[in-house]
């Protein structure tokens, strides 16, 4: 268990920069994730925690040890790919002890703690099987198992659960948040996968072009995005152009005016007083919206279905506003489905899920 610092680290590909000026602080035996797009910069810097990268500027220390130019066999640094990397001409213990035996262990020590790394992912007495008569889930607890044996001082993944079915990948998330804490770990994971970075974080960082465009809970994130970017990657969310009016007179919010007359909102952060005339962004979550009244709101949004899905827990519907955008509108546990017509519905949201963000 480590804490880890990264400071002022950039990285460039050519005229290209990957990774740009990041500055990041992650506890010990905290669980970290990178989330970002393709091609943001987040699998660039977690290689560069392992140590297959250099850096152009700027250091990574590991506790008090600055290991920015420590060769990766030399960082203690247990490594999981997206690919898994496992080698299909060697059984299930041998893959696992791979990482013991290059350090040279004892093979009495080598038995002993492969044995146990594989009863921690729940593979015990499978040491003698050929990797191509496993499951991808077991694969990917063998390379689990092989990252851990080495007792690391963190655990980098990269994107390890891309590759299995949804069901496997829920199973996953909670076996790998189980370890990590278990072990009190200070892991760094790489998703592009929202749902996997909202349900398993301490905290997570939003990557846009090789920069950290917002860190936090992933509470704070999703209530809280710091931009029209993190407020459209980290989950669906409605976008509606305002323009500020003024202070309204419940503290902590404002009114605005769009297309749909006047609205109330609070801005994403507590201390950003735009004057009026100022042009802002709201996001409005799907699922803040609702077809019933809401108390002493004068947020509301007339128009007609014209799109229903149903889903069992929830429905999806889009309306078309009269100002002529689409809104999107999640509902849970719905007992009336809602069909496409031209009846008028009115939504409503409740000022404070209302979020007003800088254009």
């Amino acid at each position: 268990m480590v804490s880890i610092s990264i400071n002022h680290l950039t990285k460039r590909f050519g005229s290209h920069v990957a990774v740009d000026d990041v500055n990041l602080e992650i506890v010990e035996g905290e669980l970290f994730f990178l989330l970002g797009p393709s091609g943001c910069g987040k699998t660039t810097l977690l290689r560069h925690l392992a140590g297959f990268c250099r850096a152009d500027a700027g250091s990574i220390l590991f506790g008090k040890e600055d290991v920015t130019r420590l060769p990766a066999h030399q960082r203690e640094a247990g490594m999981m790919f997206q690919s898994y990397a496992l080698w299909p001409h060697m059984n299930v213990a041998q893959n696992v002890a791979f990482g013991l035996e290059e350090r040279n262990r004892p093979q009495p020590e080598v038995d002993r703690r492969v044995e146990q790394a594989l009863e921690l992912v729940k593979l015990a007495g499978l040491g003698s099987r050929k990797i191509s008569q496993l499951s991808g889930g077991q694969q990917q607890r063998v390379a689990l198992a092989r990252a851990l044996v080495i007792r690391p001082r963190c655990l980098l993944l990269d994107e390890p659960l891309s590759n299995l079915d949804a069901k496997l990948r829920h199973e996953m998330r909670t076996e790998i948040r189980r370890i990590c804490k278990e072990f009190g770990l200070t892991a760094i994971y790489v998703t592009h996968d929202r749902d996997e970075a909202l349900s398993m974080a301490d905290r997570l960082a939003v990557m846009v072009a090789g920069r950290l465009e917002q860190v936090g809970t992933p509470q704070e994130v999703y209530r809280n995005p710091a931009s029209r970017v993190v407020a459209e990657f980290i989950g669906e969310t409605n976008l509606i152009e305002a323009t500020v009016q003024r202070q309204s007179a419940d503290t902590g919010f404002f009114e605005v005016e769009t297309v749909f007359g006047t609205l109330s909102t609070r801005p994403n952060r507590p201390e950003w007083r735009p004057p009026s005339g100022t042009a802002v962004i709201l996001s409005v979550r799907p699922e803040a919206l609702t077809f019933d009244h809401v108390l002493n709101s004068p947020n509301h949004f007339p128009g007609r279905i014209v799109n229903t899905v149903y889903l069992g827990a929830t429905a999806q519907y889009e309306l078309q506003l009269l100002g002529g955008a689409l809104m999107k509108v999640c509902e849970m546990n719905p007992t009336t489905i809602r069909q496409p017509s031209d009846v008028e519905n009115r939504l409503m949201a409740a000022p404070m899920d209302v979020v007003m963000l800088p254009r």
